[in-house]
């Protein structure tokens, strides 16, 4: 006596068009995409040339700002009046403008003097990070 095995239906209506049709979508994509990236190549310019310039090795200085609980302002060892902190503060933006400058207070410190550090970083646009101490 003969046995019958009934195949699935599954694999007869298993369609590989949608997978032709990504496979097709992304061969054009990266196609396009490296036209582009030559093209942009391609371009002749005479660049000007830097006789100071110095490729940068290493990453730029932060500026480490220290409130002390009387509200005196250290930056690099030195205690600074608030108006020389803004003097300070003025060139580094000026001089490197994504300088960024860390903040470190002392937990008693008035709150008045470690906002007027905040905002002159924002008044300058430098990223800055704070952190209180004790």
């Amino acid at each position: 006596m003969a046995v019958n095995i009934e195949k699935g239906t599954t694999l007869e209506t298993l369609s590989l068009t949608p997978l032709i049709d990504i496979v097709f979508l992304l061969l054009i994509f990266f196609l396009v995409a490296t036209h582009f990236a030559d093209e942009e190549r391609s371009i002749t310019m005479n660049l000007p040339d830097a006789s100071e310039a110095q490729p940068l090795i290493t990453r730029p200085k932060e500026t480490i700002i220290n409130i002390k609980k009387t509200g005196d302002y250290i930056v690099n060892g030195t205690t600074v009046t608030a108006p020389r902190l803004n003097e300070i503060l003025r060139q580094a933006a000026t001089d490197n403008p994504g300088r960024a400058v860390n903040i470190r207070a002392d937990e008693n410190v008035p709150v008045k003097h470690l906002f007027y550090a905040i905002n002159l970083c924002l008044k300058y646009r430098l990223p800055h990070s704070e952190v209180v101490r004790k």
